[in-house]
């Protein structure tokens, strides 16, 4: 089983907006169109409900705050429970599927979202749960980098945040020069000129 891609599909989830049925519905990949013909109303508020449950994950392991994160997903575990099973038409096909057959979309989708969450955490520890700095973005990430330094969903939100960054030191530094320039000199500092 794909821990890291099953991992992915949570942080899917929690980027994701949920206003309606379509919009769960782009939520499914390619490869699980059967998720999108069997998705129901029903599916769209159990979604809602997990994605912020998920949301809290992500900012407690962002916080430190490790023991709310393994809580939060223990409890997770415990409502979408994974259960294991091989499926496939023959021998070049088997593949493996996170829940029961005949399971629900939400139960087939968020049992693999948080078991590779789970995984995820035991595997490189919540300090890997990212919420992203850019404070006009706020989309969560797994942070794959070598010494647990990311601190942007994307190189979009990194490069807007740097740029915006910039140009508000230079408006400070401009803003400095034009206090001193509109200073009065003082009287007594003025040489007579001969």
């Amino acid at each position: 089983m794909n821990f890291d891609a099953y991992a992915r599909t949570g942080v899917d989830l929690v980027n994701a907006r949920l206003d309606d049925l379509d919009d769960l519905r782009a939520l499914f990949p390619e490869t699980s169109a059967w998720m999108r013909e069997e998705v129901a109303e029903r599916d769209l508020t159990i979604f809602r409900r997990a994605q912020k449950r998920l949301r809290d994950v992500f900012d407690y392991g962002t916080s430190g705050r490790d023991a709310d994160a393994v809580a939060e997903l223990n409890a997770l575990l415990e409502a979408f429970p994974v259960q294991p099973r091989i499926s496939g038409h023959d021998s070049s096909d088997w593949h493996m599927h996170v829940t029961s057959r005949g399971a629900s979309v939400s139960s087939e989708y968020l049992a693999g979202a948080v078991w590779g969450l789970s995984v995820w955490l035991c595997e490189y520890g919540s300090a890997r749960f990212g919420v992203c700095a850019d404070q006009r973005c706020g989309n969560v990430y797994l942070d794959t980098s070598s010494n647990c330094c990311r601190r942007f969903c994307s190189e979009r939100c990194a490069t807007r945040s740097h740029v915006a960054a910039h140009r508000a030191r230079k408006r400070a530094a401009i803003g400095e020069q034009a206090t001193v320039a509109a200073q009065p000199v003082p009287a007594d500092s003025l040489t007579p000129v001969s």
